[in-house]
């Protein structure tokens, strides 16, 4: 396995780490903001690999591993995440529904009570 590969693949593991540590946290602005040195990463990876040929599969499959355990780790906290905000955006669409529910009961439903200060003048 080159060097070139070695570094590649360490590069996308550590990104794929650091992501994960994002996503665990729940910080979604910093896990977004990981996706162009995510793709960046993979590009040098597949770049790399179609360079080094068949060279030391053993060291390769290690990397692999790796890769392949992050990755597996990265698809579950994304599905997390994702969960997780169609969660808040069900609360906040509840909250709204029930903000523009009509008030009142019989025929004074649906309107809103004047203020007392102009039912007071009145």
């Amino acid at each position: 396995m080159t060097m070139e590969l070695t570094d590649a693949g360490s590069a996308v593991a550590e990104t794929l780490q650091a992501e994960n540590s994002a996503l665990a946290a729940l910080d979604l602005p910093r896990a977004g903001a990981m996706l162009a040195r995510k793709e960046r990463a993979l590009a040098d990876l597949a770049a790399a690999a179609a360079r080094a040929g068949t060279q030391s599969h053993h060291a390769a499959d290690r990397v692999a591993r790796r890769l392949q355990a992050l990755a597996i780790e990265n698809k579950r906290l994304l599905e997390r995440a994702i969960a997780a905000q169609g969660r808040v955006i069900d609360v906040v669409a509840r909250a709204a529904a029930s903000a523009d529910a009509p008030t009142g009961y019989g025929l004074a439903r649906g309107r809103r009570p004047a203020a007392f200060a102009l039912s007071a003048k009145a």
